[in-house]
């Protein structure tokens, strides 16, 4: 047989998710958030030690949390104890505490000079834009869950999103209290967000007797 009929052989190509973990990205345990915490702490990184305690606190997606500007938790001369923003994604308000862990973090980065003057709470480094970008914050946390061990394709932006709320509805198996805190209009979308599935209803069923 000519070899002009055989048909034409194609390297085989890489999987573009290879070696990565695909899915929902997993919250922080309380123990990895202490530990990064502390390492931030050790390394007197301001900037990314409040963006982190801000980002577990408020329970933002990626692109409203890197929008967020200084007036929004700043007031008076002092970080506010609890702070609203409204979701680029519904349009719908969303409220949220700020501990005072990340109230003293907020303001140690507040008032640094590099903070002088300026609208965005994380103004960007790159010539041209204003505040970080979402980009840049997934690779901000990309080096946070590195640094104590992590895998990183198992977190992402969203890993911070869920990390507090994971340890409220873990306590408190209260689903409607994690949807006012994520901003969710539909209940749905807060199962689907936590996880929540036959087993935990079952469990959370099985601890009331009337």
């Amino acid at each position: 047989m000519s070899s002009d009929l055989l048909p034409a052989l194609r390297a085989p190509r890489t999987a573009w998710n290879k070696g990565r973990i695909i899915g929902q990205k997993r919250p922080l345990q309380p123990k990895h958030v202490w530990s990064i915490r502390v390492r931030l702490e050790l390394a007197g990184n301001k900037r990314d030690l409040a963006l982190f305690n801000l980002a577990v606190d408020s329970k933002l997606r990626g692109c409203d949390l890197v929008c967020l500007r200084v007036r929004d938790v700043f007031v008076a001369g002092r970080v506010k104890e609890r702070a609203s923003m409204t979701q680029s994604k519904t349009g719908q308000p969303v409220k949220f505490e700020i501990t005072e862990t990340t109230r003293l973090s907020l303001d140690r980065w507040i008032a640094d000079p590099e903070m002088l003057g300026v609208e965005f709470l994380w103004p960007s480094r790159l010539h041209g834009s204003p505040h970080l970008s979402t980009r840049q914050y997934a690779r901000i946390l990309r080096r946070w869950v590195m640094s104590i061990g992590l895998e990183p394709s198992a977190y992402g932006t969203h890993s911070m999103r869920r990390t507090k709320v994971a340890q409220i509805y873990k306590k408190t198996g209260n689903l409607r209290a994690v949807q006012l805190l994520l901003g969710h209009t539909k209940m749905d979308s807060t199962v689907r967000y936590l996880g929540v599935d036959i087993e935990d209803a079952l469990t959370l069923s099985e601890e009331i007797d009337i």
